[in-house]
């Protein structure tokens, strides 16, 4: 038998490699700009077109590199951070597996010119494809520039899976938050499609969160600094009143080094105990410095997680740390000041209280539940279709064309008023049993539905401000924010720039109860929109659920009885009343006879 196995071509090889390394653009950013500050750059440009799709470019003003050393470092596994086995367990650089540029160059093509302070010329290098196309000494100045375009141009397949504008630079954006506030001795400067983005100078932790975030911030930020043996903490958190309904400014660095590590979220939250609602999230900037031969940074190729040797002694140290801060401040209701930060005193298990932590996330199999929500449907106006005019018609048809308030639907009694169960859900009596409505769920379609009709034309009144509000945004928000003002305003704001990553708002949509804060409701709006952005709703239905989301009635809202019977006619007026935008059930019907089976 002939032999079969061969080594693969090295394009191919670095393209695979690439694969793990390179996901998206902001994949380039991150190892990019992680390269420059390893370069000890005080000053680092970034410039981006069609979200990092068109072009990448990085310049810094590090050390630069030899022309020998220009050339290794797009070779795989070309590094000057490792030497010996021991090394990696003492790692305190950003790269250092010598595969970023090697797999850049695998999947782009890049351009890079590099000079030392040694040196009187650059050394300009192009590779396309792995391979080096030109090698030459040119005029430049003390540092690197690196650019990469067209990125899997060679990959059709990954570039078609590439996500939006809106939702690529997203992420582009949130690696450069990361490494920002990792180094806020660092200049950084960032243009997109020729327009300046951030422009951040060098100083303390909290300028740089006031820089990317906004001035807001400077009132919202409690600072943490707790040792505990070896290991250090600090940093910020953000005061209980800017919880947010999604996982927000949650910023966990360890070394440094920015991690994901829903462990310790959790010991965060855990502090936060009491202080906000469970389906809230705080937002913290926190900093943990350990011995690095404590942990690992190698577990993925990404490099943001990593394992500890002492993960229950890291959880409580974050937790006692986070809940002393809030203490300190006089917003937290109970601090236990004589927890041993080495052991846990109390009798809570961690681990358990790791695993059993819902990280739950929204049920998308809308299929699934439109198909159980339209056979209850038919149960509860079955009969409906002995009218002559109906008998061929769907049940999607019937349920688009009937409201619960009509006379002739002798399955609802009419006699009967609604009640409400616990502030949060509507019963209304049906013939043979009775129909439980979410008032959360329900009034979240009924707006949804609103929205899309307003954004096709159907105009909304509005409710002018008495004192013009400003909204200040960071530098990504206010690009995203930009594009949306259109569809926004066909809802009934009335929102328009004001200066650098402002915005003003002299009016809200006329249904909005007048006391709401516009500048609240505008910010959870846009939070929840940034969220909905991977599922590629497409800009109109993604603004519809977003401010449905925010403006729907809440759980614990007390209704009049006319509220309720408002709610259930403008439900079962909806073109898809069984279910919520995100795919929960509006409502659940009980027969007489279920309720029997219950006393039997």
């Amino acid at each position: 038998m002939a032999d079969i196995i061969q080594l693969l071509p090295d394009n191919i090889a670095n393209q695979i490699a690439a694969g793990e390394v390179i996901q998206r653009p902001a994949s380039v950013v991150k190892e990019l700009v992680e390269n420059a500050i390893d370069a000890k750059a005080t000053e680092i440009k970034i410039i981006i077109k069609d979200a990092g799709k068109t072009l990448i470019q990085i310049i810094d003003n590090g050390q630069g590199m030899s022309p020998t050393d220009a050339r290794m470092s797009f070779e795989r596994h070309a590094t000057s951070k490792i030497r010996k086995t021991e090394d990696l367990f003492n790692i305190r650089t950003k790269g250092f597996r010598g595969e970023a540029l090697a797999s850049i160059a695998a999947i782009a093509q890049v351009e890079m010119i590099t000079c030392t302070a040694d040196s009187d010329l650059a050394t300009h290098i192009m590779v396309d494809e792995s391979k080096v196309k030109k090698q030459e000494f040119v005029q430049g100045s003390i540092g690197t520039s690196i650019s990469v375009k067209n990125l899997f141009f060679n990959v059709p397949a990954r570039r078609k899976f590439l996500k939006s504008d809106a939702v690529e630079l997203r992420h582009l954006l949130e690696e450069i938050h990361r490494v920002a506030l990792a180094h806020p001795e660092v200049k950084f400067v960032v243009f997109h499609n020729g327009n300046e983005t951030y422009h951040l100078p060098s100083g303390s932790l909290k300028q740089r969160i006031i820089g990317i975030f906004g001035k807001n911030y400077d009132e919202k930020l409690l600072p943490v600094a707790e040792e505990a043996g070896s290991t250090k903490i600090e940093g910020f958190v953000l005061k209980s009143d800017a919880a947010k309904k999604n996982a927000g400014e949650q910023y966990l660095f360890v070394n440094n080094r920015f991690i994901k590590n829903n462990y310790l979220n959790h010991a965060v939250k855990m502090a936060y105990e009491q202080l906000i609602q469970s389906d809230q999230y705080p937002g913290y900037f926190l900093f943990i410095e350990v011995d690095p031969s404590t942990i690992d940074i190698n577990v993925h190729p990404t490099k943001t997680e990593i394992k500890f040797d002492e993960e229950r002694l890291i959880y409580n140290v974050v937790r006692v740390s986070v809940k002393h801060a809030l203490g300190k401040f006089l917003v937290a209701p109970t601090i236990d000041f004589d927890t041993d930060v080495n052991y846990f005193s109390q009798q809570r298990n961690i681990a358990s209280a790791s695993s059993n932590f819902n990280f739950q996330g929204k049920d998308n199999d809308a299929s699934r539940l439109e198909k159980e929500n339209l056979k209850s449907w038919d149960e509860i106006y079955k009969g409906l279709a002995n009218n002559a005019n109906k008998t061929d018609q769907s049940p999607e048809v019937i349920q688009s064309e009937i409201t619960l308030s009509q006379k002739e639907n002798e399955f609802i009694a009419i006699t009967k008023e609604p009640y409400q169960l616990h502030n949060s859900y509507i019963l209304s009596h049906i013939k043979g049993g009775l129909m439980l409505i979410d008032q959360y769920y329900a009034t979240e379609r009924i707006i949804f539905e609103e929205n899309l009709k307003s954004m096709k034309g159907q105009a909304r009144a509005i409710q002018r401000e008495l004192f013009a509000q400003t909204l200040e945004v960071d530098g990504s928000t206010f690009e995203l924010l930009k594009t949306l003002l259109p569809k926004l305003n066909q809802l009934g704001f009335d929102i328009g720039e004001f200066g650098k990553n402002t915005f003003v708002i002299h009016g809200i949509p006329a249904d909005i109860d007048s006391s709401t804060n516009s500048i609240i409701m505008l910010n959870e709006i846009i939070d929840t929109y940034k969220s909905n952005m991977e599922f590629q709703l497409g800009v109109e239905a993604n603004i519809a659920r977003s401010y449905a989301s925010c403006a729907a009635i809440k759980k614990g809202k007390s209704l009049t009885t006319e509220e309720m019977k408002e709610t259930i006619d403008k439900l079962f007026a909806c073109e898809t009343p069984y279910i919520s935008p995100g795919g929960y059930k509006t409502f659940i019907k009980y027969s007489l006879e279920d309720i029997q089976k219950q006393f039997k």
